[in-house]
């Protein structure tokens, strides 16, 4: 087991760096951050972009893997967005981990003033998308045209640390996403969330426990193993946050072992508000995770 953290990129980097720096000294695997314009009822509070706060990131870390959470084709397009991956990527010395995501409604749909498009559009964006990356990353000069994007020429020079790219890490929930994550990923993440959110704890964990089989029919109807790729589950999706209690957070853990999960992903408390909770509780969590990975 694997365990990683999101650290929102709403703090200056005064006191944001040092917590990249923390997470790799507590022994975290990977470390993540929203890559959106604006988020929830946080978008009118502080709130800085992924790129440079990971290129950052990167700049005060040796080891701890560094991943998006998760970039989307609401406001990346796939030409420029190589670009920034490539730089990434070797700046970070090969450790980029690629969280990709269809992208929802909320504002990063509406803040471009693009019209609002169906689940189903944006969920064949998101596949040309995907296309459309992959393919600029692992070849010299790419001419596109598609139904949502264009490319002429477009080169990827020098590529990737990591060939042919950095792992792409789909975000799916629904099915067609699923096929998607099943096709093009090198990862699988899920919120285990589908529809409205649900009330309890229980609840969630049971809609985990469905979308897991859904992906591993996907897995399936793809031709690709059961274990083809890492499975990551954003524990911190549940209505219980995951860093709770330390107690809280090894008994999600243990359930998400026993789902398949690979990977898990908690977040760094906040004093108010989402992921409200106590960065003594994340002392305490970090000293236990060699026994979290190993039981």
């Amino acid at each position: 087991m694997r365990i990683g953290i999101v650290i929102l990129p709403d703090q200056r980097w005064s006191v944001a760096g040092r917590r990249w720096q923390r997470a790799e000294e507590y022994g975290f695997d990977h470390a993540w951050t929203y890559d959106h314009l604006g988020w929830r009822d946080l978008v009118d509070g502080p709130w800085f972009d992924a790129v440079p706060t990971l290129t950052a990131a990167a700049m005060v870390t040796r080891r701890i893997r560094l991943g998006t959470y998760v970039a989307s084709p609401n406001f990346r397009h796939p030409v420029h967005f190589a670009r920034e991956v490539t730089a990434l990527d070797d700046i970070s010395q090969g450790r980029l981990l690629l969280g990709l995501g269809a992208g929802g409604t909320g504002f990063d749909s509406a803040v471009l003033g693009e019209p609002e498009l169906t689940p189903k559009v944006r969920v064949d964006r998101f596949a040309e998308f995907l296309d459309l990356l992959g393919t600029i990353l692992a070849n010299p000069a790419t001419t596109w045209q598609g139904e949502h994007y264009k490319a002429v020429d477009a080169r990827s020079t020098p590529g990737p640390c990591q060939q042919p790219r950095p792992p792409f890490v789909v975000a799916a929930n629904g099915p067609r996403a699923l096929k998607l994550a099943a096709r093009h990923g090198d990862g699988w993440v899920t919120t285990g969330v589908t529809g409205a959110a649900p009330e309890t704890a229980a609840d969630w964990w049971a809609n985990v426990t469905r979308i897991v089989a859904g992906f591993d029919s996907a897995l399936d109807a793809a031709g690709r193993a059961s274990d083809a790729m890492p499975r990551y589950l954003n524990l911190d999706s549940s209505p219980v946050y995951s860093l709770s209690s330390a107690e809280a957070f090894e008994d999600a853990v243990g359930r998400a072992r026993e789902l398949g999960f690979t990977d898990v992903i908690t977040h760094w408390p906040r004093e108010s508000s989402w992921y409200a909770g106590d960065e003594k509780i994340l002392e305490s969590v970090a000293s236990r995770l060699p026994r979290l990975r190993l039981s």
